[in-house]
């Protein structure tokens, strides 16, 4: 790791949201669901003040908030399942539910989100290597209707998100060597819309 990137890591503090919304109209962010769950902490896992004041104005504000001392791991169990959830809605044109309970795309999913898991592992990531097993256990107690806000985007002709979700699987993978062809695929199929309509 350069200087720069330790430099980075040691001035910006670590954290995941979990909160279901899309832009339903610009300027307006629409929250579904109650979820609201931010996890925090340092990069070397200390305690700091910084992040002991954040996590206790957060429990203040009513947010279940926790302090994780591996935040990077933390980064990447959320990464694992957007990228896995935002590749197949996006590229079936499907909400989740139809996508779990046929078997073919069922193990499609569970493939794009094993090549992330994969890849982190690869990273030095503390992941467990069944966790893509563990996630689709989770995306089955989850609201047939759901789905991402990457495939929200794609509906509204917007620029999708796909370059830093399975596209930073690929990149990522290409670097450690770590083969993630399901992934590569999803880059490939919404290639043509990855930048949105062009506005004349």
């Amino acid at each position: 790791m350069t200087s720069s990137a330790r430099n980075s890591m040691t001035a910006v503090l670590g954290g995941v949201g979990y909160v279901a919304t899309h832009v339903s109209r610009p300027g307006v962010i629409h929250q579904v669901g109650m979820m609201q769950r931010i996890v925090l902490g340092e990069y070397n896992g200390e305690s700091s003040k910084r992040a002991t004041f954040l996590h206790s104005a957060l429990l203040k504000a009513g947010i279940n908030a926790e302090l994780s001392p591996n935040i990077r791991a933390e980064i990447w169990k959320k990464y694992v399942f957007i990228v896995g959830l935002s590749a197949v809605t996006t590229a079936m044109r499907s909400t989740l539910g139809p996508i779990r309970t046929n078997a073919q795309t069922r193990a499609y999913f569970f493939d794009v989100m094993r090549e992330a898991v994969a890849v982190g592992r690869a990273q030095g990531v503390d992941l467990p290597q069944d966790y893509a097993d563990d996630r689709m256990r989770f995306a089955d107690t989850l609201p047939e209707d759901m789905t991402s806000s990457m495939h929200h985007d794609l509906d509204r002709g917007q620029r999708l998100e796909v370059n830093w979700l399975s596209g930073g699987v690929v990149q990522l993978g290409r670097k450690v060597g770590v083969a993630t062809p399901a992934n590569r695929a999803i880059c490939d199929i919404l290639a043509l819309q990855a930048e949105g309509r062009k506005v004349a």
